[in-house]
């Protein structure tokens, strides 16, 4: 596996090393170097040496905050010790660091790695309102050349095979956030996020803000139940491979009664209110909660319960059954 170095001046590398883990969960082979006031180039060059050292491999990737200044310049003197196996990028960004964490699980090198990540921590550099962004020739190319069917499909109109694929199900209070929009997309690779809920679709501002959070080359919707249901039967969404967020477990239960063909409901966080018990440190639920989730496994749905596609799937009713003391049953 590539071995990850953030170093920055200050304490950003270690901070937004912890933001990462928030998003992604605790990972392995990533080390941050922070450079402070106090210290001088020997100082990093030394405490740069040491998290090599904890990494354990040859191929290194270090992110840095400033080309040319002192963590690159740092960097770089153990990037010149092994060129064909190490590699720098400079401009730091959150997006730049998931990127490189998911990436390194499809390539073996930190040339590979390093490359990967260019565009899109380039593409998360966004500014509202939208007018004030530079206009990019090939983003225009890239328009001009997109092969989406313009305008009304006309009904009846079979694409590809006719079936909605949906690659992931979501249970999730907060519906579409950093975790979802770059662990599960990156695990799942959707063309489509639908969150299908009737409140959020009738606020317009929070419609708005779950459109404008999607990841680069894919859009999001959100939806009222009804349509999603409709869209599931309707063979124009052929060529849709749909990543479904919902709120809470009961609008998963009535769309599925209405024939939505979900098979699996990952189970990702429900936040704690007045009622609720937690049983574990993102889940809470009430008993309500708990005759939903026996329903859905009546029809035959499975249960995945994990925040983030790196975390290793627990039992839904084995974390409800320890409950049972506090007032939940089974």
């Amino acid at each position: 596996m590539v071995g990850i170095i953030i170093a920055s001046h200050g304490e950003f590398a270690a901070g937004i090393k912890q933001s990462a883990s928030m998003i992604l969960g605790e990972t392995e082979g990533l080390e941050s170097v922070v450079f402070m006031p106090s210290e001088g180039p020997d100082d990093l060059y030394g405490n740069i040496q040491k998290a090599i050292e904890k990494l354990g491999t040859e191929e290194v990737l270090f992110l840095v905050d400033l080309w040319g200044g002192s963590p690159f310049n740092q960097s770089n003197r153990f990037f010149e010790e092994n060129p064909e196996k190490r590699a720098i990028v400079a401009g730091l960004n959150l997006p730049m660091l998931l990127a490189a964490l998911s990436e390194r699980e499809d390539y073996d090198t930190a040339h590979e790695v390093a490359k990967a990540i260019i565009s899109e921590a380039k593409d998360q550099v966004k500014v509202r309102p939208e007018e004030l962004e530079p206009k990019s020739e090939g983003k225009a190319v890239a328009a001009s050349q997109d092969d989406t069917p313009k305008g009304a499909i006309p009904e009846g109109t079979v694409i590809g095979d006719g079936k909605i694929k949906f690659v992931l199900a979501r249970i999730d209070t907060r519906l579409l956030h950093g975790q979802v929009a770059t662990s599960w997309t990156k695990a799942t690779n959707p063309n489509r996020i639908i969150v299908v809920s009737d409140s959020v679709s009738k606020d317009n501002m929070r419609k708005k803000l779950i459109e404008q959070a999607a990841p680069p080359g894919v859009k999001a919707h959100v939806i009222p139940l009804k349509k999603l249901v409709e869209v599931s039967k309707d063979p124009r969404f052929g060529n849709t491979k749909a990543l479904l967020l919902f709120e809470n477990p009961q609008d998963a239960l009535k769309v599925i009664e209405e024939g939505v063909p979900i098979k699996e409901l990952n189970i990702g966080s429900m936040a704690h209110s007045v009622g609720k018990i937690q049983i574990n440190n993102v889940l809470s639920v009430d008993q309500n909660d708990v005759e939903t989730y026996k329903r859905l496994k009546e029809l035959g749905v499975k249960f995945d319960v994990r925040k983030v596609a790196a975390d290793k799937p627990v039992d839904l009713f084995k974390l409800i059954k320890e409950k049972e003391s506090e007032g939940l049953k089974l």
